[in-house]
């Protein structure tokens, strides 16, 4: 399980999304209601539904380590995953619009490295698959 290169990306991928809730990914000025502009930092505990897709991501490359003896649904559920990161950052770019003025912090960066590792590790079950197959065919 920890021999297999996806299993680390998975893991990294993981450790980023549970990051994301605590680091912020925009900080600047926001008008509240009945209130004068406050400075906000913008992170995964922000809004509810960023809160539940970064927990969701987290917790599915999380899970996602121990499928490696079903490598078609382990392929198939971090494409799923994929698509919750970047509909994640998305709607962290969305709620960037309701700043007044302000800037992308450094860990942002973080968040837009999930589906980078997500990736990767797409890339590795593909090989696992494709040796596994190579190999039943010699036998």
């Amino acid at each position: 399980m920890i021999q297999r290169i996806q299993t680390i990306w998975l893991l990294v991928a993981s450790a980023c999304a549970f990051l994301t809730l605590k680091f912020s990914f925009y900080t600047g000025t926001k008008t509240m209601e009945n209130a004068p502009n406050q400075w906000v930092e913008l992170n995964g505990q922000a809004n509810l539904l960023i809160t539940i897709l970064t927990v969701a991501v987290g917790l599915a490359s999380l899970i996602l380590v121990f499928l490696y003896k079903e490598r078609k649904r382990q392929i198939t559920f971090t494409l799923v995953t994929l698509l919750l990161s970047v509909v994640n950052i998305v709607i962290y770019i969305a709620e960037t619009g309701k700043f007044v003025n302000g800037a992308y912090a450094l860990t942002a960066a973080l968040t837009f490295l999930i589906p980078v590792f997500l990736l990767m590790a797409v890339r590795g079950i593909y090989k696992d698959e494709k040796l596994v197959k190579s190999v039943d065919r010699l036998r």
